[in-house]
Order: C-alpha cells, then sequence, then structure tokens
C-alpha cells in the first residue's frame, strides 16, 4: 500500500514502553513526596540557610547564619520528627582572608519533636535537643514556631537553656505547613 508507514519492532516496542511509564505516573496514588495522597500524616517540613535577625546582638551585631532542616508527623495520636539546627558566625574580629567567613560553631541544636500545633499558615513544634556551643545542654526543651513560604518566611527558636529567641528569616530553602486535617 502506497503512504503506508512501517515502522520497526524495536521502536513500537519504545513507544509502548514510554506509553506505559507515562501512563503508571499519572494513574499513581502516590504524590511526589513518595507519600500515600490518603494517608499523609505531613505536619511541617523544610530546610535551608537562614540569617538571625539581629546577629549577636548589641554591642557587635555581628551576623549569624544557620542551616536548618526539620520535619514532624502524625504517629498515631502523637508526633514525631526531627529539628537539626547550626549556627556560624564569623570568628573574631580581625583582617585577612578569612575575615568574613562564617566558620566558628555557635551553636548546634539537633533534637526530636514530639509536640506539634497548627494554625493557618503556622506550625509549632517542641521537644527535646542536645546542644552544644550556646546553651549547651541534653535533653534540653525547644520550641520552634515556622512560617510556611520560601526565601522571607520567618521562624523563631526558643531552647529553655537560654533566656532568648533566635528570629530566623529564611534566605534559601522552603518552610512547609500541611493544611489542618
Amino acid at each position: 500500500m502506497q503512504g503506508q508507514r512501517r515502522y520497526s519492532r524495536p521502536v513500537m516496542v519504545g513507544v509502548l514502553a514510554v506509553a506505559g511509564f507515562v501512563l503508571a505516573v499519572l494513574l499513581s496514588t502516590r504524590t511526589v513526596f513518595g507519600r500515600d495522597s490518603e494517608n499523609d500524616n505531613g505536619i511541617a517540613r523544610g530546610a535551608g540557610t537562614t540569617i538571625i535577625h539581629g546577629g549577636t546582638g548589641a554591642p557587635n551585631f555581628v551576623p549569624v547564619i544557620t542551616t536548618i532542616a526539620f520535619h514532624a508527623e502524625r504517629s498515631g495520636a502523637g508526633v514525631t520528627g526531627e529539628f537539626e539546627c547550626l549556627a556560624l558566625a564569623p570568628p573574631p574580629p580581625g583582617t585577612g582572608p578569612g575575615n568574613g567567613q562564617f566558620t566558628e560553631n555557635a551553636m548546634y541544636v539537633a533534637g526530636k519533636v514530639t509536640g506539634a500545633s497548627m494554625q493557618n499558615d503556622t506550625a509549632t513544634l517542641t521537644g527535646t535537643a542536645d546542644i552544644t556551643g550556646l546553651g549547651a545542654g541534653t535533653n534540653v526543651a525547644f520550641t520552634f514556631v515556622v512560617h510556611k513560604g520560601g526565601p522571607g518566611s520567618a521562624a523563631v527558636l526558643t531552647v529553655n537553656s537560654l533566656t532568648f529567641s533566635f528570629h530566623e528569616i529564611l534566605v534559601q530553602g522552603a518552610f512547609q505547613v500541611d493544611e489542618q486535617k
């Protein structure tokens, strides 16, 4: 027959394989995060880099940046999750090639999230952490209040071993607060 094209068997198998893969992805009940859409127990999660508003405070106001990661989800009648925050500051004032680099470990908080509440786009996570540097201690109670969003979003970390809180502004990354269920 004139005008009829014949495709080789390998081409047809390849086309069918790609079509099958696309169909399987479209019909899948799993979300991008790998959770069942009908069984999503997420409360909040996020990671990124923040800057501490006001740095170290008066009189020098040395800048402090943090690397932060957290997640919290419902587990039965409770909440489980983890929280980590590494705060870095520049070395003592001076001049030279190392000036302005954030290399000093000011504080490291590594904890377990055991409680959570949500209101609109804000989650309040609570738990206990082991802390090195500023506010050092073991099993120190902490509260982390996080607002949903990307760069510019705010968070506040309070640890019971210190009398002040850390007001953080997200400069890179994202904080997610899931809808209440």
